[in-house]
Order: structure tokens, then C-alpha cells, then sequence
């Protein structure tokens, strides 16, 4: 029997009465603070700094790209599953319910959102994987889709999104290691260049980050929300899981239980306070079940045959392609037409012109930012008497 909870009576009658007469704690982040890298001119009475930071990541030219990228179920022709896109509006959707009733700043909460895997490669986490171990063994550095999702925004397309937007950002993946979260002051470029630079060297370093704000702490908990039920929908509706194979816990065992259930667990253990908050029997519960989710789900979805028989061998010959393209000037080749000029063409301020890039950062670029058709036709163009059989699982199979 289905089963959701409630926020206490007590507290609720609080809440309502609070917001009546604006003596809530005012534990937002205050939007006069919010920090660029470069001072701008552009200001306006219209949209405050979060807003821009919005509008700026909606009409980037990758935010077109989530509609086209896996979720979990790489090469399923499935209108019904969700694509990269559905999973970020719904992260915004999740973070926004939990920030309006703790009157967090949500401006703030909708561009991490946003932008949270704007740096998601193809083929979900089966690509990142696949594309961190070639950058890897050619760089010694690492490739996650986190810290490409503020390269997105910060370096390809240098939009000057602010500092508190950007460690949201970064800091949203990782594993949670306690039911409270605390935010952690930045106050600086310099210091978040030096964080992004350690999880570039060390992807243990990852799992350290923290958030600055109460915002990006609650973006945190709604990334694991959004998908802890809705990839068991997904699973189910491609005949990969019922969802009757999955334990019963305290959190409930289908996505609208546990959307509620989280939702108003963080919400009863967070109002008015200076931290974002489960009580350890949610918070495990919810442990409990991503690492389901992990062992049921999504290992043998990134371990699938076919994407490991096809898709692992085609980037790694995509990269050495496209790499031995840039360092012989072969203006022709897709890495020049279909990106590097591409880039180029966007004209914001640039202390280095994209085209003169580590061309292994251009590549890895370049194959995170594609979807998976687009990978796939890009492929067949390149190596057009390839023997690779890329099998889309169709609508009526």
C-alpha cells in the first residue's frame, strides 16, 4: 500500500504563519553577493544575477543537446524513458518544491539545475566512462561529467555565470556521506579554479567538494531524488526491471513515494536552519536504495554487451582520428567544421582562442558535447566501411 508522509502539523501551521508575517530565517542566498569572474556592465533591473545565469544556460547552444542524450537505457527508441533533459527539469522541479518551503533563493536553485550536466557525454555513464579512460591514457588527467559541465559554461563558452552557480555545479555529483549538509564558504575564483583543477587530477577529489549555498546542498539531495524512481519507471517501461523486484524500505518503493517522502523529510529536518538535512532512517533508506538502483540498474546497463562491444572500440578510433586531425591542420575534418569553428563563432571575451586549446582537451571537447545520434552518424561519416553494428532496440521489438 502506498504510503506518503506529511509535514507535522505543528510545523506546517509554523511555515504558513512565518511566510504571512516575513519573520522567517532569512537563510537564502542574497543575490547582492553573488560573485563573476569578470565585472560586467550589462546590468539590468529586469533579471537579477541568478536569472541571467538561467537565461544564459537555457540558450546555450548544449542546452539543445539534452534532449538527445541518455539518461540510463543508451540506444532504446522509447519516448516514455526519460533523456538527459526530462532528468534536469525535474532536478530544477524537485530542488525548487524544497527551496520555495525553505525560502531559499530559487533563481540559484534553477541554474545549478539547469546546468548541472550540461557536460554529460554520450551514451550516459557508459560514454563517461569510455571517454575518461582515453583522455586518461593520454593525459594523465581525468574527464567527469560535473566538472565538463562548468567547463561548458565556463571555458568553451565563457558566459561569466557566477561563482556560486558554478560550485553548485560542480558539487552536485559524488556520494552523499552524511544526512546534513553544511555549505562550505568560496568567496573566489582563484580558490574554485584551484578545485576544479584537483578533480581534474584526482577524481577522489570529487567527493570532497561541498556546496557554497544552502541552494547547491539542495540541489545535491534533488539530483539523487529525481532519478532514485523515476530510472525504476524507466527500467520497467523498457522491460529491462519490474519494479516489483526492488525492497521495501521507509522511503517507498515507487518514484511519486519517494519524491514526497524525501521531499518532506528534508524539509521537516531543514526549516530555518543553517543546513540542508534528512534524519538518518530517510537518509539511509535513501542510500539503501540507490545502491540498488546501482547493483539492479545501472551496472548492467553500463556493462551492456553492446556497448562495450561497439561503442567502447568507436570512440577510442573517433578520438585518434579527430586528435591526428587537429595536430596535421586538417581544416576539412569535422573537428575544425563541426566544432572548433563552431566555437569560434560565438564571440565572447577569451584570454586564449579556442582553436589554440590542448587539442586533447578540443577532442574530448568535442565527444562530450555530442549526443548519441549524433556520435553515431558522426562515426559512420568518419569510417564509412566500418563493421561496427550499433543496434537501436526499436519502438515494436
Amino acid at each position: 500500500m502506498l504510503h506518503y508522509e506529511t509535514i507535522p502539523q505543528e510545523l506546517a501551521e509554523r511555515m504558513e504563519a512565518e511566510k504571512a508575517d516575513g519573520s522567517y530565517a532569512r537563510v537564502a542566498f542574497d543575490e547582492k553577493n553573488a560573485i563573476r569572474r569578470f565585472s560586467s556592465s550589462k546590468r539590468t533591473h529586469l533579471r537579477s544575477p541568478f536569472v541571467q545565469d538561467c537565461d544564459k544556460i537555457l540558450y546555450c547552444p548544449y542546452f539543445n543537446r539534452y534532449s538527445d542524450k541518455t539518461q540510463v537505457f543508451a540506444l532504446y527508441k522509447n519516448d516514455d524513458i526519460s533523456r538527459r533533459l526530462l532528468h534536469v527539469l525535474l532536478v530544477s522541479r524537485i530542488a525548487r518544491t524544497i527551496g520555495a518551503a525553505l525560502n531559499l533563493n530559487l533563481n540559484l536553485i534553477e541554474a545549478i539545475s539547469l546546468g548541472h550536466d550540461m557536460g554529460h557525454p554520450p551514451f550516459a555513464h557508459s560514454g563517461e566512462r569510455y571517454l575518461d579512460a582515453i583522455y586518461h591514457g593520454r593525459t594523465g588527467r581525468h574527464f567527469s561529467h560535473n566538472i565538463q559541465s562548468v567547463e561548458v559554461l565556463d571555458r568553451i563558452f565563457p558566459y561569466n555565470i557566477c561563482l556560486q552557480t558554478l560550485i553548485g555545479i560542480a558539487c552536485h555529483n559524488g556520494d552523499l556521506s552524511c544526512d546534513e549538509y553544511h555549505p562550505k564558504s568560496l568567496d573566489s575564483f582563484d580558490r574554485f579554479d584551484t578545485l576544479i583543477e584537483d578533480c581534474k587530477k584526482d577524481k577522489n577529489a570529487i567527493e570532497k567538494l561541498v556546496p557554497s549555498t544552502l541552494e547547491g546542498c539542495v540541489v545535491r539531495f534533488a539530483d539523487i531524488i529525481a532519478y532514485l524512481g523515476k530510472d525504476r519507471q524507466d527500467a520497467d517501461r523498457v522491460g529491462f526491471l519490474s519494479d516489483s523486484v526492488y525492497d521495501e524500505n521507509d522511503i517507498g518503493r515507487v518514484n511519486a513515494e519517494i519524491i514526497n517522502n524525501l521531499e518532506v523529510n528534508i524539509i521537516t529536518n531543514s526549516y530555518g536552519k543553517p543546513y540542508i538535512k534528512m534524519d538518518k532512517d530517510h537518509f539511509d533508506a535513501m542510500m539503501k536504495a540507490r545502491q540498488e538502483n546501482y547493483e539492479k540498474i545501472y551496472r548492467p546497463a553500463t556493462a551492456a554487451a553492446h556497448l562495450e562491444k561497439n561503442v567502447r572500440p568507436m570512440m577510442e578510433q573517433m578520438y585518434e582520428k579527430l586528435l591526428t586531425d587537429i595536430l596535421n591542420g586538417n581544416k576539412s575534418s569535422p573537428i575544425f567544421t563541426n566544432h572548433i569553428n563552431y566555437i569560434n563563432a560565438i564571440k565572447y571575451p577569451r584570454s586564449l582562442p579556442y582553436g589554440d586549446t590542448d587539442p586533447d582537451v578540443i577532442v574530448c571537447d568535442f565527444i562530450a558535447g555530442m549526443t548519441d545520434d549524433f556520435f553515431i552518424d558522426l562515426f559512420n561519416l568518419m569510417f564509412p566501411d566500418n563493421t561496427y553494428e550499433v543496434e537501436y532496440k526499436g519502438y515494436f521489438c
